[in-house]
């Protein structure tokens, strides 16, 4: 099983910055694409930010310009850097890795627990 644990999130004004984390622990073969979506209150889940193992990375429109994201692959972990953070980036933020958890096995999705993510106006 692959577990995903996030850190960081909270309160932020608008405009400002947040940062997320998360690491990836457990048994399992290898990783491969890892990142970030997120939930909005009566929306459905979004991507907001994929990376690969080599480091090519997507983002959802909306984000491109303010966002970051980068990862550890020694540490099994990625992280989500938050800038110039607007009111509609309140959500809850869910860390995602696309993993195998033995060298036959098919990759799997497997999600962290969420965490919440607010930006007062």
């Amino acid at each position: 099983q692959v577990h995903l644990v996030e850190s960081g999130g909270g309160l932020v004004q608008a405009g400002g910055s947040l940062g997320l984390s998360c690491a990836a622990s457990g048994l399992f073969f290898s990783i491969d694409t890892m990142g970030w979506y997120r939930q909005a209150p009566g929306k459905q889940r979004e991507s907001v930010a994929l990376i690969s193992t080599d480091g090519a990375t997507t983002f959802e429109d909306s984000v491109k310009g303010r966002f970051a994201i980068s990862r550890d692959n020694a540490k099994n972990t990625v992280y989500l850097r938050m800038n110039t953070m607007l009111p509609e980036d309140t959500a809850v933020y869910y860390c995602y890795a696309a993993a195998k958890r033995t060298i036959l096995s098919e990759v799997r999705d497997y999600w962290g627990q969420g965490t919440q993510v607010t930006v007062s106006s």
